[in-house]
């Protein structure tokens, strides 16, 4: 009897043993590939060969703890977090599943919300009946499992009783996926026969591309891209427009160093129907970078397009233009109409002259907290041939136009004033539409245009200090992890960039920003870099983690000193001496208006001067916020001249100096 019932089980065990041997070895392969899974309306997708070993690296971070204390950012990785918890509380089981591909995508399900979507490469051991039963050992007391069906496929519904929070979970042939968000499985489940992104030929391209190694992948599907921004802010947004228009998909391969840097390695598409801009940058090679000789360190933003030389580039944007006539046509239609009514020569008098690199920059206001300004850089080959030209530019304008403009010198640097109306748009395109009637100088090597008059003279005083980006060992540092050429190239001072970020958010997301302002400036610089490849665009993307405490001690990263005033602090009454006659300075916007006046927030004056050329010259008058004079006298050339009176708000004479 002992023998049969021995003999029974070892022909039970031979019987489970070819069961395996079949599941495992001998059973056809129908295995699905996980990327045919993801629904087609994919933001972000990230894909993991060793799931449980990179997620491993980047939870034992020193960035990623700083973030976890985050309520937004907690918010934010919210399903990342439950699943991690999984991982820790059965991690013998998911290190036998690491070396699975793994895929997370994210996905908007509404205008400001959005999906997590997971899919699990199981391979052979799919087949195995016992796994779904399995399932049932890894939740307790505080989960109930139940089941529906799909289009003939089963969903396992997984209640938080909790959290009050359901993930949902399907066996797709050898894959595992599951979400949060229900439909999201439900879409995997309904376009498995017929994938669209996995089958995306563009998407495939950059598939290829992008290596196996490091952490993981990530992918950007810019057609979706709007759609996310929207999350935060209901304003168009130009830089997330262009994106959207230009390219079609970005693919990174991921590295975190022991720094908490991360570097991201890749290739970038572009868009057939719309691109010309970055086609013909694509055709013209790279350029060092070097307008950060000039760009104050408080550069929220520089967006720098290099090539071998700007003609170039320009004979190749006309030739990609060409593909489509009429946009042709207008554009030489303009061109010809401002070259005859000014009697001038686009090529001879502007490109010939512009070098290898021009550049965007976004300067943080030294006025105004919380603005921000814009100029446009252009490197020359020769600053003698461009102030030739330049100049003769100039005097066709005067000739042809009533525009009277005397150009103003500050800090030896001449400041004028370029009079052809929406003349970046056409030469340039559309990206540098807002440069409309600018004024100009030179600094260096460099023509600067600017719409404000006082963005020229911040960053004349900055390059006059040698507080630029190329004298600060942050900036330094962080630029030597990119190739020094580039056609396109991207750099970000988070801290600084902060308050246009606010700017642009809506209410909600304002909110959140000023709660968690720590925590997005412990990010500091973040880059971005193409190159050309092939018929693709060489990536990388660069973002680097620093403590916060260190990050506000540094001056390339403080967003202004303009502090507000302490409320309910009791007023002081002040020894009046020559110091009140140490005024601050002005910032006029045009050069040739004949007076300047700052009010109250009750409308009546502050003070008003009169102006020669930008400068202070004639009469001061400063007022109390009842309309009775301050101070009283005149300036010459921007300098006090004669007798300053000051006076009391009973319109005695309290003091006076004479200069």
């Amino acid at each position: 009897m002992k023998k049969r019932v021995l003999f029974g089980l070892l022909a039970l065990l031979f019987v489970y043993i070819g069961y395996l041997l079949y599941i495992f070895v001998l059973s056809p392969k129908t295995n699905l590939q996980s990327i045919y899974l993801i629904p087609k309306d994919a933001v972000f997708v990230i894909e993991s060969d060793k799931p449980v070993e990179s997620w491993e690296k980047v939870s034992k971070s020193e960035g990623w703890h700083h973030l976890q204390k985050n309520g937004y950012f907690a918010e934010l990785t919210e399903n990342i977090q439950k699943v991690d918890t999984i991982f820790n509380n059965n991690h013998k089981l998911f290190e036998f599943f690491d070396g699975r591909s793994l895929f997370i995508s994210i996905h908007m399900v509404s205008p400001k919300d959005y999906g997590i979507f997971y899919v699990l490469d199981l391979k052979r051991i799919a087949k195995l009946k016992l796994l779904k039963t399995y399932l049932n050992t890894l939740l307790n007391d505080n989960y109930t499992l139940s089941k529906r069906n799909y289009h003939d496929h089963e969903i396992l519904e997984v209640y938080d009783r909790k959290n009050k929070e359901t993930m949902y979970l399907a066996f797709v042939k050898n894959q595992l996926v599951a979400s949060y968000t229900h439909t999201l499985v439900e879409a995997s489940i309904d376009q498995y026969q017929e994938p669209v992104l996995g089958r995306d030929l563009s998407f495939i391209e950059i598939n290829k591309k992008v290596g196996y190694e490091d952490l993981f992948r990530l992918y950007l599907q810019y057609d979706f891209l709007d759609e996310y921004y929207k999350r935060f802010s209901d304003k168009p947004n130009d830089w997330i427009n262009r994106m959207d228009e230009n390219f079609l998909f970005s693919g990174f391969s991921f590295d975190l160093d022991e720094n908490g840097t991360i570097t991201a390695d890749g290739f970038t598409n572009l868009d057939a129907t719309n691109q010309d801009y970055l086609k013909a940058l694509q055709k013209s090679g790279t350029a060092e970078r070097t307008v950060p000789k000039i760009a104050p360190k408080r550069t929220a933003l520089y967006v720098s397009y290099g090539f071998e030389s700007f003609s170039d580039f320009y004979d190749n944007l006309m030739i990609v233009q060409q593909d489509d006539p009429g946009q042709f046509d207008s554009y030489e239609a303009g061109i010809s109409k401002i070259e005859k009514f000014l009697k001038i020569d686009i090529k001879e008098n502007f490109i010939s002259w512009i070098g290898d690199e021009i550049a965007l920059l976004q300067i943080q206001s030294s006025i105004t907290k919380g603005k921000n300004e814009m100029a446009l850089v252009l490197k020359t080959n020769s600053k003698d041939d461009a102030k030739t030209n330049l100049d003769f530019v100039l005097k066709q304008i005067k000739k042809k136009t009533p525009v009277k403009f005397k150009a103003v010198t500050y800090k030896e640097h001449e400041i004028n004033f370029l009079s052809i109306k929406g003349f970046f748009k056409l030469l340039l395109g559309g990206r540098f539409e807002q440069f409309d009637k600018p004024y100009f100088t030179t600094v260096d090597d460099y023509v600067v245009f600017s719409n404000n008059p006082n963005t020229l003279k911040s960053i004349i005083n900055d390059f006059t200090a040698k507080e630029t980006l190329s004298t600060s060992k942050d900036f330094q540092d962080f630029n030597e992890k990119f190739e020094r050429e580039s056609s396109l190239f991207v750099y970000s001072n988070i801290p600084v960039l902060y308050d246009n970020m606010y700017d642009l958010a809506d209410g909600n997301t304002r909110i959140q920003l000023r709660k968690n302002k720590d925590f997005i400036i412990c990010f500091p610089q973040a880059g971005f870099q193409l190159m050309p490849e092939d018929d693709l665009f060489e990536s990388r993307l660069v973002v680097n983690y620093q403590d916060v405490e260190k990050v506000k001690k540094k001056a390339q990263f403080q967003e202004g000193n303009m502090q507000p005033k302490p409320k309910n602090q009791p007023v002081k009454q002040q020894e009046i001496t020559e110091a009140v006659f140490n005024l601050k300075p002005i910032y006029p916007t045009d050069l040739n208006a004949k007076s300047f006046m700052k009010k109250y927030a009750n409308g009546k004056p502050r003070f008003e001067v009169e102006l020669k050329d930008g400068l202070k010259h004639g009469r001061y008058t400063e007022f109390y916020t009842n309309g009775v004079e301050k101070i009283t006298g005149r300036f010459k050339n921007d300098q006090q001249v004669g007798t300053w009176r000051y006076y009391d708000d009973k319109e005695e004479l309290v003091l006076k100096k004479r200069f």
